[in-house]
């Protein structure tokens, strides 16, 4: 699944290039060139396809600067410890200025892992901050092999979970929020990215056989907040739509009927 990370670079590789870009990821094109992703492959014939492939590279655009936002405003509050859970391609220890003492971790399974490595060395990319690798499966025992990289759960931590939960079942969701929770100080910070309502008959339907789309499992919950006050987060909510336009970024279609909060979450630990 690890290759889906390849697309997500793409997609980050091209909104650099844009005059107006809501980032900019200088790493992205290496990795998508690494993973055979650049140039850009030919739209597919079918239209339908089309526009859904473009609608999910639009979500990435707005859940990438969304989450760097969250990031940031951890950072300012103090938060020195940084986890991104299911890494794959994200670059943002090497694109963003950190204060200093900061630690970030990336957490992923070594094929990612070794892929990135190896494309980071070609570039000869610097991080900006103590990047610390930890290659385990989120299946099995990662907050063990976390706490045996350094990571200080006595601390306030920012946790980022993007693009990960939608191919969670939900016991697995669940575990996933408790372990965090376990590792969470008061003061934490968590940003994580969900299947909007529908998502998953609109897209992965008849979505191709290995494909992304043909992975995604969970949905957002009916009420996110309460949610996520069952696992000890203060939660705020927000739909694509609406960091779409307060991005300068308006998405011109009306809204779906199943629209509502919950697909891009920050949450702070009380």
């Amino acid at each position: 699944m690890w290759a889906t990370a390849v697309g997500v670079a793409r997609v980050r590789a091209l909104e650099t290039e844009r005059e107006d870009a809501l980032f900019r990821d200088p790493l992205a094109r290496a990795f998508a060139a690494a993973g055979g992703l650049w140039p850009s492959s030919p739209p597919p014939g079918d239209e339908a396809a089309r526009r859904r492939r473009l609608a999910v590279s639009f979500s990435i655009v707005i859940r990438t600067k969304f989450l760097d936002d969250l990031v940031r405003q951890a950072s300012a509050s103090g938060v020195r410890q940084v986890v991104l859970l299911g890494a794959g391609m994200d670059s943002r220890a090497f694109r963003m200025d950190w204060p200093e003492g900061t630690r970030l971790f990336e957490v992923d399974t070594c094929a990612p892992l070794d892929f990135k490595a190896s494309v980071l060395r070609q570039e000869r990319a610097v991080a900006r901050c103590e990047r610390i690798t930890v290659a385990v499966d989120l299946r099995e025992d990662w907050p063990s092999a976390l706490a045996a990289a350094g990571h200080d759960p006595a601390a306030p931590t920012v946790w980022i979970a993007e693009g990960l939960l939608i191919y969670l079942p939900e016991d697995a969701v669940e575990t996933l929020l408790a372990r965090i929770g376990a590792r969470s100080a008061a003061g934490s910070r968590m940003g994580l990215t969900l299947g909007s309502r529908g998502v998953i008959d609109r897209f992965g339907a008849d979505a191709a056989p290995g494909s992304a789309a043909s992975l995604w499992v969970s949905e957002t919950p009916d009420d996110p907040v309460a949610w996520l006050a069952g696992h000890g987060w203060e939660a705020t909510c927000h739909t694509l739509r609406e960091r779409a336009a307060a991005y300068g970024r308006p998405i011109g279609t009306p809204p779906r009927r199943e629209e509502r909060p919950g697909g891009l979450i920050s949450a702070v630990r009380r």
